[in-house]
């Protein structure tokens, strides 16, 4: 649990620093979809993961409405499994 506690706060600290923060929160909608309500979308998808990874790599538009998620190529790919992994399990809010 302890581990898991530790990935939970890392993924909520990626996700809420750099670009994301313009567009995403963790709990309400804003430019793009909460990040509770990816994962309530996706959540019961086995493709989920991989899906979510390419999406913030690669961008993407026309899920959520017609603004598109500019591509983040940066993003190393241990940071974006510990993005997903946090969005995915709900968001939860790290303590």
């Amino acid at each position: 649990a302890k581990a898991a506690g530790a990935d939970d706060l890392a993924g909520a600290r990626l996700a809420s620093s750099g670009a994301c923060v313009a567009c995403h929160a963790a709990d309400r909608k804003m430019i793009g979809p909460s990040y509770r309500d990816v994962a309530a979308k996706y959540g019961g998808n086995a493709d989920a993961h991989a899906l979510l990874m390419q999406k913030i790599r690669k961008g993407g538009g026309g899920v959520w409405g017609a603004m598109p998620m500019p591509p983040n190529p940066a993003v190393s790919d241990d940071d974006l499994k510990r993005i997903v992994d946090w969005i995915l399990a709900g968001a939860p809010a790290p303590g």
